[in-house]
């Protein structure tokens, strides 16, 4: 009986400190994120609407790497938050597209499936904690990922946004670097975890090949996405040019022959 006790109140230890570096992740974050947004609009010269999305892009990254969680909370929460406004986000992206309202719904809720059943199952099956989901590559493709969903008109605006992602990203990893070290009676001692999170591979060399596969991946995706939401735009522009001068061309005939019989 009171070894049962003991095993109850050690579980529920683990379970205080897990919860207390979830919410110092979370902190963490946002105080960053905060920092970022200002920088962006004081310094940067963004949109005050610009700089608080990525403040809360920057703060709810703090989440991502955790999605490995043994527990499965930061992957519930984060699914559920991402499913309700990574959609909204794509709001350019389907524009851009010229998708009717009617597709863009369905857009959404096929957005919502994937990432409340498919996208949880995948993290559950394929990836183990403290994994390469916890290293450098991820951290960019993370970025390079919000790189492609939140398409702007301005690119000086998306990679703005998409830097706000790696940088809550990598503000977790940071923490968790930190915290690996042990700093008690006058010793500083390494834990076992000191430098499984801000790291390039890791020991398995199928997650490595994985994780480097994706990053690359995205990245030539971004850099072709790039050139084709510019040609998108450089013909809408080619498309405005003629219903704008045919009423300019009227104006000058009407100005050089204001008496002329039309």
């Amino acid at each position: 009986m009171f070894r049962d006790r003991l095993r109850s109140l050690n579980a529920s230890k683990t379970e205080v400190d897990w919860v207390a570096g979830f919410k110092a992740h979370i902190t963490g974050s946002t105080m960053v994120g905060v920092a970022y947004g200002y920088w962006g609009v004081f310094f940067q010269g963004m949109s005050i609407e610009s700089g608080v999305l990525a403040a809360g892009l920057c703060a709810v990254s703090g989440m991502l790497p955790d999605l490995d969680s043994d527990t499965g909370v930061p992957l519930r929460e984060t699914t559920n938050f991402g499913s309700a406004v990574v959609p909204m986000l794509m709001i350019d992206r389907f524009r851009a597209l010229d998708m009717t309202p009617e597709e863009m719904a369905f857009s959404a809720m096929l957005i919502y499936l994937f990432m409340r059943f498919v996208l949880v199952k995948f993290f559950k099956r394929y990836t183990v904690h403290r994994g390469m989901w916890h290293s450098i590559p991820a951290m960019f493709s993370a970025g390079l990922l919000t790189y492609l969903l939140v398409p702007s008109p301005s690119e000086a605006i998306r990679v703005y946004k998409a830097a706000a992602v790696t940088l809550g990203f990598g503000t977790h990893l940071t923490m968790d670097e930190i915290w690996s070290v042990s700093m008690g009676g006058g010793r500083t001692r390494l834990k076992k975890s000191f430098g499984t999170a801000m790291k390039f591979a890791g020991n398995s060399t199928w997650a490595n090949v994985s994780t480097y596969a994706k990053f690359f991946l995205l990245a030539y995706l971004a850099w072709c996405d790039h050139g084709f939401l510019h040609r998108h735009q450089l013909h809408e522009n080619q498309m405005a040019i003629p219903e704008l001068s045919e009423p300019a061309e009227s104006w000058l005939q009407t100005m050089r022959h204001p008496f002329k019989k039309r």
